[in-house]
């Protein structure tokens, strides 16, 4: 069987086990020396994520430049005689383009830019010096007209793509470039892109419905009348979507009235699993969580401690972090949640840190916990108690408070130590 699989007789096995390797850069380069087969599928492996490892070096991006047509590559020397870089172009081997299943706008303008400071010998371009892009714009249209077929898609730095018509096209064209999309983060910023992601959304809501995971960061302090404008093409795209996992909200302080968006997640109530908020205040559209039954995790941060008060559901992962809320409120939700909760962590600003009512609920409510992390928590009895009989713990990080002398604190550690449980 091994002759079989080194001669490539076996391809879908030896895919699948290469494809494990997909992080080790430098064994999928040693694999590709094999012979031609192996060379053929760890190609494909290494090309399909380029951009976000940092083991990867940025002298792969001429390779790119090389499988543009011959107008756009006269736009790259163009673009590059502006900052006294010189590019020969030669044959790629393959059709590197086509490979492509995650891009991260960021980390393309980060790979460009450091090819280029290494073509300078110096490290002063700055990352959003504009100039550079024409180059993000032409790499985009690349991956989308060599047939690429995306999973992962994050538009974080849209000011470095520039979506003119002809990207538009080329989407309309090629429409399997985002058919199976199933990750997709945005930043949504009304000062410059916003008339541009409404139409990428409307793009998408058409020809995908596959996205498992969404994440968008909404910023529109400046112009907010454009968010009115755009909002509904958001909300159609989010009802739109057949399997959505896993939302999460970034949006600052913005007001309440762009909150819409989590009435959306209503269409979504049998899919959800999971939901992230960062800084929020409280609205009663949060409400629409409780109809999503088969939510499993919460994490929130910096959020207005009203939204705890209205959830009344079951969830077996709470995450609370930098948010003011009192622990009694937490109790209540602890209370609520009971043996479902299985992970929990606790990072919060208080002014009045109630340490005992808080392990005194999760002593009587959530006894099958696995994985707790509370921080500013002092190496008490009541705490010694708790974990003694949180039987199935596995994980346990503790951020204590320095309130005992050092002879207390190592009789509390000795005590502590035998009290772990097996399962830690």
């Amino acid at each position: 069987m091994s002759s079989k699989m080194l001669m490539g007789d076996m391809p879908e096995l030896m895919e699948n086990i290469l494809k494990h390797l997909n992080n080790e850069i430098y064994s999928l380069y040693s694999c590709a020396l094999v012979n031609r087969h192996w060379c053929k599928m760890s190609i494909t492996i290494l090309w399909q994520d380029p951009f976000s490892t940092k083991q990867r070096r940025s002298l792969f991006i001429p390779i790119y430049f090389s499988s543009l047509g011959e107008d756009e590559k006269l736009v790259i020397k163009e673009c590059l005689k502006e900052f006294e870089i010189n590019i020969e172009f030669t044959k790629p081997l393959f059709d590197y383009a086509r490979f492509l299943k995650v891009l991260d706008i960021n980390r393309l303008a980060n790979k460009v830019r450091d090819w280029m400071c290494l073509k300078l010998g110096n490290h002063d371009l700055t990352y959003f010096d504009y100039r550079t892009t024409p180059l993000i714009t032409l790499l985009f249209k690349l991956f989308v007209e060599n047939s690429a077929i995306l999973h992962e898609f994050n538009l974080c730095t849209s000011r470095l793509l520039k979506f003119e018509l002809e990207i538009f096209h080329s989407l309309e064209q090629n429409v399997q470039f985002c058919s199976r999309l199933q990750h997709l983060s945005l930043n949504i910023i009304s000062d410059f892109n916003i008339e541009n992601i409404a139409k990428l959304l409307r793009f998408l809501a058409k020809n995908t419905t596959t996205i498992s995971a969404l994440k968008l960061y909404v910023c529109y302090y400046r112009e907010p009348k454009l968010i009115h404008i755009f909002l509904p093409t958001l909300i159609h795209f989010i009802k739109s979507q057949e399997q959505l996992r896993k939302f999460i909200l970034d949006g600052g302080d913005y007001p309440k009235d762009f909150l819409g968006i989590i009435s959306a997640l209503e269409s979504q109530k049998n899919t959800l699993q999971e939901v992230i908020l960062k800084g929020y205040v409280f609205s009663a559209e949060f409400e629409v969580l409780n109809n999503c039954k088969n939510l499993e995790t919460l994490r929130i941060f910096h959020c207005d401690k009203e939204l705890l008060k209205i959830l009344d559901y079951n969830i077996s992962t709470l995450e609370i972090s930098y948010s003011l809320i009192d622990v009694p409120i937490i109790v209540q939700i602890l209370e609520k949640i009971g043996i479902s909760l299985q992970r929990l962590k606790i990072e919060i600003r208080t002014v009045t840190w109630e340490e005992s009512l808080l392990l005194e609920a999760l002593k009587s409510f959530c006894p099958n916990i696995i994985y707790l992390y509370i921080t500013n928590i002092g190496i008490s009895t009541q705490l010694l108690e708790l974990i003694g009989n949180l039987q199935k713990l596995q994980f346990l990080s503790l951020s204590y408070a320095y309130r005992l002398s050092k002879e207390a604190k190592n009789i509390r550690v000795m005590q502590f130590a035998k009290i772990l449980p097996s399962t830690l």
